[in-house]
């Protein structure tokens, strides 16, 4: 590594003792000047770590079971992170990730969750959660109130020491933002596990995207309360006031296009509604998830949105991941953040299967339903982390309890597959002896 360095002309190490030990040079010998690397280069290697590292853990280690591709790559990003890569070989940290490599990996990373958010809104499918607005209503309202006034609690904890609030945080915002996180839902991951458990197109695979859609809708409606500047609240209600009357047109132009020339406007509209929205002060994520909410998913052919989520997930979200574990932060003591990660997860898993398993109850499910729905729901990772981020971006949250945050978004992750799995199996068991 320090050859490559020297050869980079970042370290050079001066000839002890006045010697270099290479031979004499003739006076009208030309020295070759060495390459000193550019911010390009440094962006490459950067970006060949990004994909290189997860992939490589992922496969040799063959976590797919307990930790897919995508919780390995989130995961890769703390490790990368200036809380361990950059405690541990500061040097080459600072060598790799420059200022203005961080800040070409930031862009790259905002337009890669703009488009990750608009996708998660257009595949809402509220149509259907109104058909079975009690069921729906009921179980999405106890999944979602039950954790968050539990994570809530924790929050509240969480305030009587230094370090956890933001800058610019109230504690109201504290508190609501914290319990929020402990109730959020990952929809976009929610479906690739489903998929892979072989239940998506189940029965209980539908119920399940019905309560985690009203789940998503709720979660940035709170983010949008959460946000909210009274300072700035003329700029917001102007911007929500335009929205809703452009809203009108675009949806009524997206009917007139062919679906070939959708895609480009639609992408023309999430730029303009994200503007909007870090405009007034809510957040440019608001503004993507609006644009994508307020989309019918039948204009687009269903396949293509399938691959394009895909594609997002491969090509540019892991460069999210990896600003993201940049983010992370040790300062209140890695102990510590350990407690509160634990704590939050704590909060979160008991809430969410506690709200579920009290729906069963009402709605009389059949016997464990509602441990394999309590499990599946409390799926997080990136709409969590996207939440958390933006808690981040606003300063009502520090970079300790982001770091909280995000270890508790991955451990809650990492434990559905393995506890839904033989559940599953169990159920099917059942359903194939009493048939």
């Amino acid at each position: 590594m320090d050859f490559f360095f020297r050869e980079c002309g970042y370290h050079a190490q001066p000839p002890r003792n006045g010697r270099s030990g290479l031979p004499k040079l003739d006076a009208d010998t030309t020295l070759p000047m060495p390459h000193t690397i550019t911010t390009t280069e440094l962006f490459l290697i950067a970006m060949a770590i990004i994909f290189a590292v997860p992939y490589l853990i992922w496969r040799v280690g063959r976590t797919e079971y307990y930790a897919p591709l995508v919780v390995v790559q989130i995961l890769t990003g703390i490790l990368l992170g200036p809380g361990v890569l950059g405690a541990a070989f500061p040097e080459y940290y600072q060598f790799v990730f420059t200022k203005d490599v961080i800040q070409s990996l930031n862009g790259v990373a905002w337009w890669a969750v703009m488009l990750f958010v608009w996708i998660a809104g257009i595949e809402l499918d509220l149509s259907a959660a109104w058909r079975h607005r009690r069921e729906s209503g009921i179980t999405a309202g106890l999944a979602l109130g039950t954790p968050l006034a539990f994570g809530s609690a924790v929050a509240l904890g969480m305030l009587g020491f230094d370090g956890w609030i933001g800058e610019k945080g109230m504690p109201w915002q504290f508190v609501v933002g914290v319990g929020m996180s402990c109730a959020v839902t990952a929809l976009p991951i929610l479906i690739l596990f489903m998929e892979k458990l072989e239940i998506l197109r189940q029965p209980m695979g539908q119920r399940i995207l019905r309560y985690a859609s009203l789940d998503d809708v709720a979660i940035w409606g709170v983010l949008a309360l959460v946000l909210m500047d009274w300072e700035r609240i003329g700029r917001q209600a102007a911007f929500l006031a335009i929205f809703a009357v452009a809203c009108v047109g675009f949806r009524k132009l997206m009917r007139w296009l062919q679906e070939r020339d959708r895609w480009y406007v639609a992408l023309i509209w999430l730029a303009a509604c994200a503007f909007g929205a870090d405009w007034s002060g809510l957040h440019f994520m608001v503004g993507a998830f609006l644009a994508g909410m307020v989309m019918d998913h039948h204009w687009f052919d269903q396949e293509k949105m399938d691959t394009l989520r895909h594609n997002v997930l491969l090509t540019i979200m892991p460069v999210f991941f990896l600003s993201t574990g940049l983010r992370t932060s040790w300062d209140v003591g890695g102990a510590m953040v350990f407690v509160a990660a634990a704590a939050l997860l704590v909060a979160q898993l008991a809430g969410k299967l506690a709200g579920v398993h009290l729906a069963g109850r009402i709605l009389k499910w059949a016997p464990g339903e509602a441990s394999i729905i309590g499990w599946l729901l409390q799926t997080k990772a990136l709409i969590m982390i996207i939440f958390a981020n933006v808690l981040l971006d606003k300063a009502i949250i520090t970079s300790a309890t982001f770091t909280a945050l995000l270890l508790m978004a991955v451990a809650s992750t990492m434990l559905t597959i393995p506890l839904v799995s033989p559940k599953l199996r169990r159920m099917r068991e059942i359903v194939e002896r009493s048939a």
